[in-house]
């Protein structure tokens, strides 16, 4: 199996978690999206949306992380990452998209830089950025408020989780406050906790800079 990605992208670091959990081992080929990297005539190739991750494996370029977690859920299903009951799997899934459908897509580096393409000053960039953070993390605070936890569903890492932790870690670079969310940060540290977690973190990537 080969994995495409990049240390920072919070995508790839849903995936590698997700590798981890099931302790696959993926060969990790590194595009610099910050160089343009990922828009490369061979790359385009295999993902023409030019983004990361993408995951070639059984003969097929599998691309968009949840996509992804889901195949590996579906092909290698201890421990399971989705709940059995039809109605949580549901919930963890919507906690999941809300994440990575509305909050992570308008804070990523293609729309930032379309931002300073139309002559937004940085600091109104990064504003941007952390409204986008603020707003998604508030409604999945609320969506897990009941929940025991110590994970966002339950005592085992969902979906919800490998997309939690990664977008923490983008709210904090774009100077978000994360203490106004106690309960998604109960969730981060049983995550953190674990190996898979600790050793899927960006500054842990061969590529980190």
């Amino acid at each position: 199996m080969k994995l495409h990605g990049y240390f920072r992208s919070s995508a790839s670091y849903r995936v590698r978690i997700a590798l981890n959990l099931k302790g696959l081992s993926a060969e990790h080929l590194s595009h610099h999206l910050r160089k343009g990297e990922q828009r490369a005539a061979d790359y385009l190739a295999i993902n023409p949306q030019g983004f990361v991750p993408t995951v070639q494996g059984d003969g097929a370029n599998l691309t968009q992380s949840l996509a992804i977690i889901e195949w590996l859920d579906e092909t290698h299903p201890e421990p399971p990452l989705l709940p059995k009951e039809p109605l949580r799997r549901a919930r963890v899934r919507a906690f999941a998209q809300v994440i990575a459908c509305d909050t992570h897509p308008i804070q990523n580096l293609k729309i930032l830089a379309r931002l300073r393409e139309l002559g937004l000053p940085e600091e109104k960039v990064t504003e941007w950025a952390a409204w986008a953070n603020r707003e998604g993390l508030a409604a999945c605070e609320k969506l897990i408020a009941a929940e025991a936890g110590p994970f966002c569903f339950g005592d085992t890492p969902t979906i919800a989780d490998l997309c939690l932790v990664p977008q923490l870690a983008n709210a904090r670079r774009f100077g978000v406050d994360v203490a106004a969310f106690p309960r998604l940060l109960k969730a981060e540290a049983a995550a953190k906790a674990l190996k898979a977690f600790a050793d899927a973190a960006p500054e842990r990537q061969p590529d980190a800079e």
